[in-house]
């Protein structure tokens, strides 16, 4: 008895003496592994891309025989525009402001061949114009809501094509010159980021290249033609690394 009575104040003494050594201990604190950050998506950068869509004129084309009108048209038709575009963007919070500049193909003809009859210096009627060709140089400001941008774009526009205007004055046939003239351009879209780099859009333009007078026949025939037509397109864009 005398035995087992020494080996448990034995076992005991052993168990103070662990708990104390182990109260003793330093503690060791370790710092959790921080959580992996998922990049957030940002706007800027420099981007290319191509656009498709359809364009349509909305002309006024009014003619004058001295100080008497004598005929007016609005040349609706419209047809397929496709081209590039390249920019850079720069993302301030939620807020987007950026510059692009694009060059298309436009397949918009107007025809207007109404005739007048003046007795003393015979007929004048027929003519063709189009724009083949447009381009434009834009701001954009746009609100950001994840990978979805809001825009609003406006700045220079410019453009071109054949212009057949032919008049017949005293037997003798005139012709325009076909020009390069220069306006305004203003419109809106909506584009969205599928990865960081591969963006969607869909936007409308309002393009404005300007009046032209031309006094063929001076001062008897003048020609007054507006040169505004619309375009709705969706466009693909790849975006650099932001810089």
């Amino acid at each position: 008895m005398i035995k087992y009575f020494l080996a448990s104040v034995a076992a005991l003494g052993l168990m103070a003496s662990g708990t104390a050594f182990a109260a003793d201990m330093p503690i060791q604190n370790y710092e959790p592994m921080a959580p992996i950050a998922t990049p957030i998506f940002t706007w800027t950068g420099f981007y290319v891309g191509a656009n498709a869509g359809y364009a349509w004129n909305s002309n006024d084309d009014d003619k004058y025989f001295g100080s008497t009108y004598y005929s007016g048209g609005n040349n609706d038709d419209g047809g397929f525009t496709g081209g590039a575009q390249a920019g850079y963007n720069l993302q301030f919070g939620q807020f987007v402001v950026g510059v692009e500049a694009d060059i298309n193909y436009a397949d918009l003809k107007g025809k207007d061949n109404t005739l007048a009859w003046e007795p003393s210096s015979g007929s004048l009627g027929g003519s063709q114009s189009s724009v083949e060709w447009y381009g434009t140089v834009r701001g954009r400001l746009g609100f950001a809501i994840d990978q979805a941008l809001i825009y609003a774009t406006g700045g220079l526009a410019y453009g071109g094509g054949g212009n057949d205007r032919s008049f017949v004055y005293n037997d003798a046939i005139f012709k325009a010159k076909n020009d390069i003239r220069m306006g305004w351009v203003a419109g809106a879209g909506i584009e969205y980021a599928f990865t960081d780099n591969i963006s969607a859009r869909i936007e409308g333009l309002y393009v404005n290249l300007g009046k032209e007078e031309a006094n063929y026949f001076a001062p008897v025939q003048l020609n007054r033609k507006d040169t505004e037509f619309g375009v709705v397109r969706a466009g693909l864009n790849y975006k650099f690394g932001s810089f």
